[in-house]
């Protein structure tokens, strides 16, 4: 498991989707997460401070959480099945660790408002990360620390991600 922090949020100019851009902690492989633009809204206004007059979808389940004496431990990006990606957030109930299933979107949205680390698994990472250079390039798989374990027909169907990757500005990510 890697820890991964929030890189960016961005809107395709192909088709206008969001993506989430984690980025795996002390290197340079990021991992974009296609979202909906509910769960993107709800990442950046947190991440940004922006107050919201009444409580959003993510900021009441936070809260529930809390007042029912439980909290949030961390979150982890788990498995990508058919090109979708899957979550599990960790939770302290009654002393116990307790696993919910969730969209990786939703996953950090909570994970923004409860201020706790997310994680991805290995696995994830290996078939849908995209490993940069020094130079922002796409680093290609003779270039990299571990072969990627994709199938053909896995990197075909991953080719929005590399195209959106391959398109993204770096220096529009700044310093932080």
């Amino acid at each position: 498991m890697r820890e991964m922090t929030i890189e960016a949020i961005r809107v395709s100019l192909m088709n206008y989707h969001r993506v989430v851009v984690l980025k795996e902690k002390d290197s340079n492989r990021f991992l974009p997460i296609w979202i909906g633009a509910p769960e993107a809204d709800a990442i950046a206004v947190r991440q940004q401070g922006v107050a919201v007059p009444r409580p959003m979808t993510h900021d009441l389940l936070s809260s529930v959480i809390s007042q029912l004496g439980s909290k949030i431990l961390r979150i982890v990006v788990t498995e990508i099945t058919n090109e979708t990606f899957f979550a599990r957030i960790l939770l302290e109930v009654n002393g116990e660790e307790v696993e919910v299933d969730s969209r990786p979107s939703d996953a950090i949205a909570l994970a923004v408002r409860a201020e706790v680390p997310i994680f991805c698994e290995e696995v994830v990472l290996d078939q849908a990360g995209v490993l940069l250079d020094e130079v922002g390039a796409v680093a290609e798989a003779g270039e990299r620390d571990t072969p990627p374990k994709v199938r053909a027909e896995e990197l075909e169907g991953m080719s929005a991600f590399r195209d959106f990757i391959d398109g993204l500005d770096l220096d529009d990510f700044g310093d932080k």
